[in-house]
């Protein structure tokens, strides 16, 4: 399941700097379910989110949409991407996905990604 994916994978989060661990896992469109964590970097800019390394892998790994979000970090507040993974998401998700925000003691918050990124921008404006 998502939540147990993310979960997992969060545990691997590269954090020395804000030690704040965040796992993000997607259902892709064969229901397979591809993960990401956050990596951080000395040169603070150079860092990546967890919803952008779970990009990357969904990418690597042959699938072009996402059908499903879960985002958890390692607070007691729950975990929502940041606004650059929201537009980030927008390129590979419909409008209608579920996002499903998550702390670490497992309580949810959904939203769909337009009412996380409301009068978006993406493919189809191009």
């Amino acid at each position: 399941n998502l939540f147990a994916a993310a979960k997992a994978v969060r545990q691997n989060a590269h954090v020395p700097y804000s030690k704040f661990h965040v796992g993000a896992a997607f259902l892709t469109e064969d229901n397979s379910i591809v993960v990401g964590c956050n990596v951080e970097n000395a040169a603070y800019p150079q860092s990546q989110c967890a919803e952008a390394s779970a990009i990357g892998n969904l990418i690597s790994q042959g699938y072009s949409s996402i059908k499903e979000v879960l985002v958890i970090g390692s607070g007691d507040l729950l975990c929502s991407p940041c606004g650059g993974c929201r537009q980030r998401l927008r390129e590979f998700a419909s409008l209608d996905v579920l996002i499903h925000m998550c702390n670490s003691k497992g309580h949810m918050k959904t939203s769909t990604l337009a009412e996380l990124l409301p009068y978006s921008f993406g493919p189809e404006n191009l």
